[in-house]
């Protein structure tokens, strides 16, 4: 790896922006992906291994390339320390999400009951904006009250997060979606909220709540047509 290439890989990385390291095998010439210069085709095979999180040997244009994803760490941002958030948090974790637990309310944001997780006693807003949800941020809020979910969602809906979902009935939903038209939201920004939060497995408990929390979030991921794109 020349000087050039690490220099500006390392660059990437401090701005958490996802690329990809093409090596060209046998003779081991290397650039950094996507880049204007590069083949049409290649910079697709990056944009593939990116989504995919997948490295390995692809054939472009007759020649072997081997692309190495370099992705921002998968992050998910939970606003509400409430129960929900118990169940939710270590399941993220076990698939390779960073956890942020956000709750000014001290008494329930507390590392007796989050062990493990990075905790944010910020109120959300404040919380969001130093966080800045990326295109691998998932944002879910939990807590039932405008005054912390509203702000939360106001900045997701400005953010690349890939996900944003929040807890609720489809009555609370509807007047969530309404304040935050009143804040400035179009109908499609709004359609990227998934509300009721979470794949409909009619679950009851905190618990499996969690899971179809967990479910969507790598649905959408992955594109699964399990997580179709809802209306507002």
């Amino acid at each position: 790896m020349t000087p050039d290439i690490l220099a500006a890989l390392e660059q990437a990385k401090r701005d958490k922006r996802p690329v990809v390291l093409a090596t060209r095998l046998p003779s081991g010439e290397q650039r950094l992906l996507p880049d204007p210069a590069a083949p049409a085709e290649l910079n697709e095979a990056a944009a593939g291994v990116l989504a995919s999180d997948e490295n390995g040997t692809h054939k472009i244009g007759g020649e072997d390339w081997f692309l190495h994803a370099y992705n921002p760490p998968l992050r998910l941002v939970i606003v509400g320390a409430v129960h929900i958030a118990q169940a939710l948090a270590p399941f993220a974790a076990q698939c390779g999400f960073a956890v942020t637990v956000v709750d000014p309310r001290r008494s329930f944001a507390s590392d007796e009951r989050f062990p493990g997780v990075t905790i944010s006693t910020d109120w959300p807003d404040e919380a969001m904006e130093a966080l800045r949800p990326d295109s691998r941020t998932a944002v879910v809020t939990l807590t039932h009250d405008p005054k912390l979910d509203d702000p939360a969602l106001d900045r997701a809906l400005k953010s690349d997060a890939f996900y944003i979902g929040a807890l609720g009935s489809r009555r609370t939903h509807a007047a969530r979606l309404k304040r935050l038209t009143d804040l400035g939201h179009t109908e499609a920004a709004l359609a990227r909220i998934k509300g009721p939060v979470g794949l409909n497995i009619e679950a009851v408990t905190a618990t499996e709540i969690a899971v179809s929390a967990i479910a969507e979030i790598i649905a959408v991921r992955r594109g699964s047509p399990l997580a179709p794109q809802r209306g507002t």
